[in-house]
């Protein structure tokens, strides 16, 4: 490995639930100066992340590492997708799902020394009507719940729990549109969902097997359910066992279009938008370079 490879660290100080009070000594004791050259910059408002994180990429940073939730995470990698600069993370935020999914810790200290070894791979990331993702997009009542979450006064699963139950009282299912590689599918649901990693976050497994270095998405549709079935298929979720429930089909493929009766909200890495009747989803294979252990894991 070469000397002094130049390191860009972003840390968002108020995104998630985790203390980041530690993680610049964190960053000094773990990181080896004489293969990095480190600078480190916080976060001043929305967007100011992909800002920071798309300098680096054009004055020709190895990586860029993002200290943050799931919605700091998606600001730095839509910056970095399609460049030679490799995307690192400490996940600190309240799902965490493409960490999970790459098997990052959440422990600081171990992630922190994932990105000391330098060791890239490219995976795979998506687009919803041109915009970035790299875990899940979608509408219904997933959607419903983000917009909630993102209202609350607190994060964490506690407020997620209370959240999804409020929002299910609200939200009645849709009829969607969907049109996955050319095959038209008509569903009512309460949720679809497009996959481009295994789940949400919290280990909630919404695609079970979707794979983040395949060029495909994986679209989870949840046709609707009473509140009986509710609490089963959160159980499913989180014990990765989707696949044995009635109400969840699930499909394959390069290309998406989701179309509903009009726009509304849509989730996109969690984070609730308002986006029109027609999603375009398309996969990018290997668009994004990502900082992992040194052997190779089954992404």
């Amino acid at each position: 490995m070469g000397i002094n490879r130049k390191l860009f660290v972003i840390i968002n100080p108020i995104s998630g639930t985790g203390n980041k009070a530690d993680i610049p000594a964190f960053i000094e004791e773990v990181i080896d100066k004489s293969k990095w050259e480190i600078t480190t910059r916080y976060t001043e408002y929305p967007g100011h992340a992909t800002s920071l994180a798309r300098e680096a990429a054009q004055q020709g940073y190895y990586a860029v590492v993002a200290i943050g939730g799931d919605g700091t995470i998606n600001e730095v990698a839509s910056a970095l997708i399609n460049t030679p600069t490799a995307l690192g993370f400490v996940p600190t935020g309240s799902g965490n799902g493409l960490a999970r999914h790459l098997h990052i810790p959440s422990n600081a200290k171990k992630a922190l020394e994932i990105i000391n070894d330098g060791y890239t791979e490219e995976i795979d990331y998506c687009t919803v009507n041109g915009r970035p993702f790299f875990c899940t997009s979608g509408v219904g009542l997933d959607a419903m719940i983000s917009h909630k979450f993102a209202q609350a006064g607190s994060r964490g699963m506690k407020t997620y729990l209370k959240t999804a139950v409020t929002a299910f009282f609200d939200y009645h299912g849709e009829y969607f549109k969907i049109t996955v590689d050319g095959k038209e599918i008509n569903e009512n649901a309460h949720i679809v969902t497009c996959c481009n990693a295994a789940q949400y976050g919290n280990n909630a497994i919404i695609a079970p097997r979707a794979s983040i270095s395949d060029g495909l998405i994986d679209v989870t549709v949840v046709r609707n359910f009473n509140i009986f079935d509710g609490p089963i298929l959160g159980v499913r979720m989180l014990t990765n066992k989707l696949e044995q429930d009635r109400h969840v089909h699930f499909y394959r493929g390069r290309h998406v279009i989701i179309e509903r009766l009009r726009p509304g909200i849509t989730h996109i890495d969690g984070d609730p938008c308002i986006m029109p009747k027609k999603l375009d989803f398309k996969c990018v294979k290997d668009g994004l370079k990502v900082l992992l252990r040194h052997h190779k894991r089954s992404l």
